[in-house]
C-alpha cells in the first residue's frame, strides 16, 4: 500500500475517532425516534444519554477532564445563546416537545450540541498534534470573540454585523497556519480554510439534527425543509468563536503546565504572545502565572 492511501486512510480514522463525540449524539438522536421509555421524555432520553456519553469518554480516556471542562464551557456558551434566541419575541427556532429537564424554553440536551464543536476541535487539536503560526494575540482573538457572540444576540436590535465580523475575520486570521500531522509528515493548511470547512460540516449536522427533530426553524413547523445554506454563514462565525476559545484555552493551559523552554517560547510564538508573556521559572521548575495574564 502506497504512503499516500495509508495517509489518507490514516486522515480519515482520525477524524472519525475527533467526531466520536458528535457521531454518539447523532445516534442517540435517531434512536430517540425507535426507543420509548414510559415516563421519559425524548429530549430528557437526549439529556440522559449526553450525559452517560461523556462520562464514559472521560472514564476510558477518549476524552480528558481538561477537554471535559472545555466542552462544559461550550455547554453554557450555548445555553445562553439557546434562552435567548428561543424566546418567543425572537423565535428563531423552537423546541416544541416537553421536557423535566429544561431551563425556560431551552431542554437541557440542547447545550451538547454546542458542546459536539467543542469536543471535536479538542480531540482533532490532539489527534493532529496541531500547532499555529502567525495565530493572532489576544488583544485581537479575544475582542473578535466577544463581538461575534455578542452580533448574535444584537442583531435583532440593531444592524447585523456578521459580514462587518466575517471582514475582521479574514483580514486578523489571514496570515494564521495550521500545521498538522496525520501520520509522519508535518502539512500546512490555512486557518481560514478550516474555519470555512467546518463550518460546511456544522450546517450539515444542522440538517440532519433538524431531519430527526432536534429542534425547529420557523419554516419547519409544517414539515422538514432544508436549511437556508445562508445558516452556514452564521454557523461559521460560531465555529471561530468555538476556535478562538480553544485556542486560547489550550495554550493558557500549556504555558501553566511547561517550563519556559525553547519549545515553550514557540508555542508562544506561534499564539502570537511576546516572550514577555512568560515568567521566568525558578530552579524547581515551577512557574507563576500573574493575575493579569
Amino acid at each position: 500500500m502506497s504512503d499516500g492511501i495509508k495517509e489518507t486512510f490514516t486522515f480519515l480514522w482520525k477524524q472519525m475517532r475527533a467526531l466520536i463525540f458528535p457521531l454518539i449524539f447523532f445516534a442517540l438522536l435517531i434512536a430517540s425516534h425507535v426507543i420509548q421509555i414510559p415516563g421519559l421524555s425524548r429530549y430528557d432520553f437526549l439529556f440522559f444519554g449526553a450525559v452517560l456519553a461523556q462520562l464514559t469518554l472521560l472514564w476510558t480516556r477518549v476524552e480528558t477532564m481538561d477537554e471535559v471542562k472545555v466542552i462544559a464551557v461550550f455547554h453554557l456558551i450555548g445555553l445562553g445563546l439557546e434562552l435567548f434566541k428561543t424566546q418567543p419575541g425572537i423565535g428563531s427556532w423552537a423546541y416544541p416537545e416537553e421536557a423535566v429537564f429544561r431551563v425556560s424554553t431551552v431542554p437541557l440536551y440542547s447545550g451538547f450540541m454546542y458542546a459536539t464543536v467543542a469536543s471535536y476541535l479538542c480531540q482533532a487539536w490532539r489527534l493532529f498534534d496541531v500547532k499555529l503560526t502567525d495565530y493572532p494575540r489576544y488583544w485581537l482573538s479575544i475582542p473578535l470573540c466577544l463581538l461575534i457572540y455578542g452580533n448574535f444576540f444584537s442583531h435583532h436590535f440593531m444592524v447585523d454585523l456578521r459580514w462587518v465580523l466575517k471582514v475582521l475575520v479574514l483580514i486578523v486570521f489571514w496570515p494564521t497556519m495550521v500545521q498538522f500531522t496525520v501520520r509522519k509528515k508535518e502539512r500546512r493548511i490555512p486557518l481560514i480554510l478550516c474555519f470555512v470547512a467546518v463550518g460546511l460540516m456544522v450546517w450539515v449536522a444542522e440538517n440532519i439534527s433538524t431531519f430527526y427533530g432536534a429542534f425547529v426553524y420557523p419554516n419547519q413547523k409544517t414539515g422538514w425543509a432544508l436549511v437556508s445554506f445562508g445558516k452556514m454563514s452564521s454557523w461559521m462565525l460560531l465555529v471561530i468563536l468555538s476556535f478562538i476559545i480553544v485556542a486560547d484555552l489550550k495554550f493558557v493551559k500549556a504555558r501553566k503546565n511547561k517550563p519556559l523552554t525553547e519549545s515553550t517560547k514557540r508555542e508562544g510564538q506561534a499564539l502570537g504572545l511576546s516572550l514577555s508573556n512568560f515568567n521566568m521559572i525558578d530552579d524547581s521548575g515551577e512557574k507563576s502565572i500573574p493575575a493579569d495574564q
